[in-house]
């Protein structure tokens, strides 16, 4: 997400490298840049005009420190007002209530469902026992959608057949909740193509009956300030408490995200990526900067491992790598470890400096899916005694598995190379020598 606008920042910080101080007229080129680069993302121009008005007062009231560069300055200011354009601070779920009720809201297409389904999923993890409420009675499929997905999560979805009251299914979906010891209710409310008076009364008649403790409101960050107008009149409609973007997985002009906070003055909460039920963010606005300026997120890598790693299964896998016996049976477990965190590029965005050097580069899940079919086709003690794969061994495992002998003895390759660098490592702990990584 964001690598055209990450591209765009980092040429505009260029203006400064090699200057020796901060000036009126490098400031202004700069901040000129920064501006364009924001109006460009679909940012709303009023909303570019004050962010940059700002950089550029708190640049030129700075007293350079020698230790400091210009640009390294610049890019500490513009990640400071970048967060707080972009929220400032965290805002939680305020769950309230027993059982606590969710409305989300938003127009048609936006990922409304799959949101709700994704959500019920994080919480009911998080120690919740949620229910899905089906409230969407006109889109066709809309029901069996949230039911697929409710399957997938296992969590039960409440419909009621028959009714197309969605005021009479919610009100009757939060008495069964009761009955069924259910403390948190998601309700998936009826979009239309455009915001329309109908589906508004419908809603604001729904918020009326259940009283919910938050309503989120659902936009697609792809429709840039048509997302932002959209937001205002839900706003003001319902006084949402809460904004959900959507369909952050491309690169996104960006506009929605930097304007929505500013426009509609109501916190982003979480950030919904691809059809996974997995692919759902907690929204941070520091760490979304640090994104945008290319520093990274590792906070949110190391989260997202802690997530998906089992500790004792990692004291494992120590406990072999110390001995020298890592072998294709673990090599196996660690990429679909690996691949439980998220979309692989996603998780590359995350590292510092990489962000918008993957803007043309295809990168996605399926890089895998050669070596997990070559390492499938091995016999289990292939796995284990890598070493005794003679040529007929080899045959056997690329026509089991629909690759060719180069790349497996490349895998092969590569494998011995990483299982010689644990050994030298293990060696150099054992006695005592100090591991330095090179320049």
């Amino acid at each position: 997400m964001f690598e055209t606008l990450s591209s765009r920042l980092e040429g505009a910080f260029k203006k400064l490298k090699g200057q020796g101080r901060i000036t009126e007229i490098n400031v202004a080129e700069t901040v000129k840049e920064i501006r364009r680069a924001l109006v460009d993302a679909d940012v709303n121009y009023k909303v570019a005009k004050d962010f940059t008005d700002n950089v550029k007062e708190k640049a030129l009231g700075m007293n350079v420190l020698t230790a400091v560069s210009p640009g390294q300055l610049m890019v500490k200011i513009v990640n400071d007002e970048l967060t707080e354009l972009l929220g400032g601070q965290k805002s939680d779920l305020q769950l309230s209530g027993n059982p606590a009720v969710i409305l989300i809201a938003g127009l048609q297409g936006s990922g409304k469902t799959t949101f709700s389904a994704k959500l019920a999923k994080q919480l009911k993890s998080k120690g919740r026992n949620p229910m899905l409420v089906a409230c969407d009675v006109y889109r066709p499929a809309a029901i069996d959608q949230l039911k697929v997905l409710g399957g997938q999560a296992d969590i039960p979805v409440f419909s009621l057949e028959g009714s197309k009251d969605p005021v009479q299914i919610a009100n009757e979906a939060i008495k069964q909740a009761k009955l069924r010891n259910h403390n948190l209710v998601i309700v998936d409310t009826a979009g239309r193509m455009a915001v329309d008076e109908t589906m508004m009364q419908e809603v604001e008649q729904i918020k009326k009956a259940i009283q919910p403790s938050e309503i989120l409101f659902v936009v697609d960050a792809m429709t840039g300030q048509d997302a932002v107008n959209t937001a205002r009149i839900f706003n003001e409609r319902l006084n949402f408490s809460g904004v959900v973007l959507s369909k952050m997985d491309g690169d996104t002009r960006g506009g929605a995200a930097l304007s929505i906070k500013t426009v509609v003055n109501k916190p982003i909460k979480f950030i919904s990526m691809g059809e996974k039920l997995d692919a759902l963010d907690t929204y941070y606005p520091d760490r979304m900067a640090g994104r945008i300026l290319g520093m990274g997120d590792i906070v949110s890598l190391v989260e997202k491992a802690q997530e998906n790693f089992d500790e004792e299964e990692a004291k494992r896998l120590q406990a072999k790598i110390s001995k020298n016996k890592f072998d294709f049976e673990d090599f196996l477990n660690q990429l679909q470890q690996i691949k439980k965190m998220g979309n692989i590029k996603d998780l590359m965005a995350m590292l510092p400096g990489v962000g918008n050097k993957l803007k043309d580069l295809d990168v996605d899940d399926s890089a895998f899916k050669g070596i997990e079919a070559l390492i499938q086709s091995m016999t289990p003690e292939e796995r284990r005694n890598p070493e005794i794969l003679n040529n007929s061994r080899k045959q056997r495992i690329v026509s089991g598995s629909g690759r060719n002998i180069q790349e497996l003895n490349k895998l092969l390759l590569q494998f011995n190379q990483m299982r010689n660098m644990m050994k030298t490592m293990n060696k150099m702990r054992s006695s005592g020598m100090p591991f330095k990584m090179g320049r």
